[in-house]
């Protein structure tokens, strides 16, 4: 029996050299681009010696703020290869008219676009908006860390690893050509053979379960770990909205995992889940997405809701208005979330009564989104605004967002989406709720809380020029899109044969351009701070100085956060301390117990993702061996129980005199 095994075979599956595209010359290009850059990036990290640093202070460490920020970092970097997609798309569209092919071949351009729906919602808007809340919600609480320090560190390294995954399919075999979704029978193994799908669905696996425990912590936190006096009615709104955010995602992702294991033993098993000839149903693939997708789409939007509250107060010079309806507002959004998935797929033919349900809780959900413009506007009345960065970004929202939610009630009726459905319009209010929405508040939060994560502020002249060329480019580039979508132009096309069509794809093109002007003006606007970061700093990080308890802290806050744990009265805890002449005590101080550096997360997540593409390729013994190393590893952090260090008393007398003394002059 073990005689005829081919053990060639068992190790390396599927895999030959045909699997690297050198017969694609812009894979070829890009390859060796990112191959130069390596290199060039290793040789200068060796010849600056961070490779030391690095391991021991940001790649084991499990400090929820260098964690957030790492989680930040991988998302602007997955931005640029999310955005390369979208302007290789563009180009196409605005070129490929009166008999031209273009310059991207029909299979390419359908992993392009693949890619690019992933790759922007899985591994730019979550790790995004999951570093924010690692970052932001145990300072604003008074907790020391999340409530499990290692599975943070392990979280964030799957998560990475399954981008690593998606960026692996550009150079060895290829990306899934299905759309973001992967709708059977498309992405069964009669019409996708090749290894696209399989990448598809590890990369979202791995990427899943890092998401999935990355919620039960920040939820475990939230609930266990608030300081004295903070009841839930006291909580910030930040914290508020990540609370719900993790709700979703403790709720929705494990309804992914599921399909996807139904869909890989679809392909690996030859079971017959989504096969409707066979006794399965697609249309079960469908609705299981979409209860996973449409929650997807508040867990990404409602921190971001967060972000906007904390930058209105602050910038205002006000307390939140409508504090108790907001959080109502937050809360109502988290359950109705639920129950509007279907509008996703109205022309199913689900029926008038399904639809009608759906089309109208689809129109309720828009209530208290619009309570919570109404509540940001207030708070705006006779402010003392201060139109910094973040607050443009704000405004900016405001003005888009709402835009995106007209267009989304629009579609909210049947009979509309019938008309609508699958077209360019479909797509412009998409990215008009998600680009205007999520994006633009996570820029609006990186600008608000960088002076706390870093000590200095960002250059205010190329933030602004990034600012103008994002807004100004945004609009070129979607608004058109409505247009052409009530001409009912259909998307994921790669050339059109209407000559008439083509100016508006060409301003469309016009609008990525900018928008690409943008991104590399952000990029220069943090090379430039931080070459300036002396003239940037001050010592609070922000004029304003925030309202909430992370700005009680000194800017970069220390490892152990809080060497006191604080006592709140008021859900604007730091500006009720400010007026309760709050001053830290400088003495009984104690050691602080602080868990130690591990390993184990990067290592564990690496075998993920080494496991998850042998099983891509069918590389069983690969696989395998991965799955036990895992195994073995977890098992060995379990019963590791030396991961204390302590944080020596005349230490954190030293730095809490400081700020108590910078207190007492009124500069913190």
């Amino acid at each position: 029996m073990f005689a005829n095994l081919d053990l060639t075979k068992l190790i390396f599956g599927r895999l030959t050299l045909e699997a690297i595209p050198y017969h694609e010359p812009i894979l070829v290009a890009t390859f060796a681009a990112v191959a130069l850059g390596g290199i060039a990036m290793l040789a200068l990290m060796t010849y600056m010696k961070w490779w030391g640093p690095l391991w021991r202070d940001w790649i084991t460490s499990i400090d929820h703020k260098r964690i957030g920020v790492m989680y930040i970092v991988l998302g602007l970097v997955m931005l640029l290869r999310g955005f390369a997609d979208a302007v290789m798309m563009r180009a196409q569209q605005a070129i490929a008219f009166n008999g031209s092919e273009g310059y991207l071949p029909p299979h390419h351009y359908d992993q392009v676009f693949t890619a690019h729906g992933v790759i922007m919602i899985f591994f730019v808007a979550m790790p995004l908006v999951t570093g924010f809340m690692n970052y932001i919600v145990p300072l604003q609480i008074g907790a020391r860390d999340v409530a499990f320090p290692f599975l943070n560190n392990f979280s964030f390294w799957m998560t990475t690893f399954g981008a690593l995954l998606v960026m692996a399919s550009l150079f060895v075999g290829e990306f899934a050509k299905t759309g973001w979704l992967a709708y059977p029978p498309l992405s069964g193994i009669l019409q996708s053979p090749d290894v696209g799908v399989d990448y598809y669905i590890w990369a979202l696996q791995v990427a899943g379960v890092g998401t999935l425990l990355s919620g039960v912590n920040l939820i475990a936190t939230i609930v266990k770990m608030r300081a004295p006096g903070m009841t839930m009615m006291k909580m910030p709104v930040f914290t508020w909205t990540s609370l719900c955010t993790n709700v979703l995602i403790v709720a929705a992702f494990p309804v992914l995992t599921a399909v996807l294991v139904l869909l890989s033993l679809d392909r690996y098993v030859g079971t017959n889940f989504f096969t409707n000839d066979l006794g399965g149903n697609a249309m079960m693939y469908v609705n299981l997405i979409w209860i996973w997708g449409h929650p997807e789409v508040y867990i990404l939007v409602l921190p971001v809701f967060g972000i906007f509250s904390e930058v209105v107060s602050t910038y205002s010079g006000k307390r939140l208005f409508g504090y108790t309806s907001m959080v109502y507002a937050t809360v109502v959004i988290t359950i109705l979330s639920y129950l509007v998935w279907l509008h996703h797929f109205f022309t199913m033919g689900s029926g008038a009564s399904v639809n009608s349900f759906f089309g109208i809780t689809t129109m309720i959900i828009s209530i208290p989104t619009g309570a919570k413009i109404f509540n940001w506007l207030f708070t705006m009345y006779k402010g003392r605004i201060k139109f910094e960065l973040p607050m443009m970004w704000t405004i900016a929202f405001m003005i888009t967002f709402v835009i995106g939610g007209m267009t989304g009630v629009l579609l909210a009726v049947p009979p509309a989406d019938f008309v609508l459905h699958n077209s360019l319009f479909l797509i412009a209010h998409f990215h008009n709720v998600i680009i205007g929405g999520v994006v633009f508040g996570l820029f609006a939060g990186i600008y608000y809380w960088f002076p706390k994560a870093f000590g200095y502020r960002l250059d205010p002249f190329w933030g602004k020029v990034s600012f103008w060329f994002w807004v100004i480019g945004f609009y070129f580039a979607f608004m058109p899109l409505y247009v052409l979508g009530l001409m009912g132009v259909t998307r994921r096309m790669n050339r059109f044969e209407d000559p008439s069509l083509q100016i508006w794809f060409i301003i469309a093109a016009i609008g990525a351009a900018m928008i690409a002007v943008g991104i590399a003006a952000m990029l220069i606007q943090f090379a430039v701070s931080y070459m300036r970061r002396e003239q940037l700093r001050d010592n609070t990080g922000d004029p304003w100085n925030g309202r909430t308890l992370e700005w009680s802290t000194s800017s970069p806050p220390p490892d152990y956060n809080f060497a006191f744990t604080p006592i709140v009265h008021d859900n604007d805890a730091w500006y009720d301390m400010k007026r309760r002449h709050y001053v830290r005590p400088t003495e009984g101080f104690i050691p602080i117990h602080m868990p130690k550096n591990t390993a184990a997360g990067f290592v564990i997540a690496a075998f993920a993702a080494i496991m998850g593409f042998g099983l891509i390729w069918h590389m069983w013994l690969v696989a395998g061996f991965c799955f036990a190393a895992m195994l073995i590893s977890t098992i060995v952090h379990t019963f590791n129980y030396k991961r204390d260090f302590h944080i020596p008393s005349e230490e954190v007398v030293r730095v809490e005199d400081a700020r108590t003394r910078l207190l007492a002059a009124g500069n913190v």
